[in-house]
């Protein structure tokens, strides 16, 4: 399993369409094997999706998204765990460990989309 995280300076980034970097984590068997983190220079905010595939992910935790977002990963096939906040590392572990307190129901700021 491949777990992207939206990412700035060791946190979740509060916005999907702004995040500068993905933090990838791999895991196998219940735990992380490997994380690295990539630029997302180059990917506009309408192609950060492609990214995501490019690199294999099965589930983002991000911070805020808007709808079209959210429907574009879904159809993408990859699990989706919105209104994620705090230290990204910590965040996975509580996600790998079932204690993840996220909001499905965020949607961003900033934009006339929910």
């Amino acid at each position: 399993m491949k777990i992207a995280v939206t990412y700035a300076s060791g946190l979740v980034e509060q916005h999907f369409g702004n995040t500068t970097e993905f933090k990838i984590y791999t895991i196998e068997n219940g735990k992380k094997t490997n994380q690295e983190i990539i630029s997302t220079e180059g990917y506009a905010h309408g192609t950060l999706f492609d990214l995501l595939e490019l690199n294999k992910i099965d589930t983002l935790l991000c911070g805020g998204l808007g709808i079209s977002a959210k429907n574009i990963i879904i159809q993408k096939g990859i699990k989706l765990i919105p209104g994620v906040v705090g230290k990204a590392d910590e965040s996975v572990n509580s996600f790998l460990n079932d204690t993840l307190v996220f909001d499905p129901d965020i949607s961003c700021a900033g934009h006339d989309h929910k």
